[in-house]
């Protein structure tokens, strides 16, 4: 959308920007109860062999633990399905799921889990390119210290006692203060349109 590649060619910049922030507003609807997940890992601050690994585990156990709330806190036993877009660590995700469950992780074992991850194309579902909006805009947040896109999914990030823990980053602490010196961006985002209720 952002970068007018594929069906998005020759659709103006104005209607592109106006559509994704229509996009980012539906994790506002109370009634979709969307929430989000996401794991940032710098790579200087890991080994390479350990990120996709250490990513899976952080939002896997976030998840995990969303449920396992739903159950003690709301008597709602809900089982989660993790859905990916099509990838090449589609198998390793798979094993990692499977250990994740049967002998456990660093923060635990996943207990709510109603199968192992599923990969689908995202050009099939909408959901996978929600999820691919929101993982493009919070790594224009960390990489290109772009909060326009961010602030409309942060209200969205999982939070536990009033606690951010849906949102799991390992960065550089120069990383952290860029984060915390953001600017305005000089192209404001334009007001969701308001669609009737």
């Amino acid at each position: 959308m952002y970068s007018a590649k594929d069906d998005w060619a020759g659709i103006a910049p104005v209607e592109r920007v106006q559509a994704l922030v229509d996009v980012l507003s539906l994790l506002e609807n109370h009634q979709l109860k969307l929430r989000v997940f996401a794991s940032v890992i710098e790579k200087s601050t890991m080994q390479q062999d350990q990120i996709l690994e250490r990513s899976f585990e952080a939002i896997a156990h976030q998840f995990d633990q969303y449920l396992a709330d739903m159950w003690t806190k709301h008597n709602d036993p809900q089982r989660g399905l993790v859905i990916c877009d099509k990838a090449s660590y589609e198998q390793k995700l798979q094993a990692l799921s499977s250990l994740f469950k049967h002998k456990g992780h660093a923060l635990g074992r996943l207990r709510n889990f109603a199968e192992v991850p599923l990969f689908l194309d995202s050009k099939a579902s909408r959901l996978i390119q929600l999820a691919d909006l929101i993982a493009y805009w919070i790594f224009r947040y960390y990489q290109s210290k772009d909060a326009r896109g961010f602030q409309l999914i942060e209200p969205a990030i999982l939070r536990r006692a009033k606690q951010r823990v849906g949102l799991v980053a390992s960065v550089t602490p120069a990383t952290e203060l860029a984060l915390a010196n953001i600017q305005p961006h000089k192209y404001p985002f334009p007001i969701p349109t308001a669609f009737p209720a």
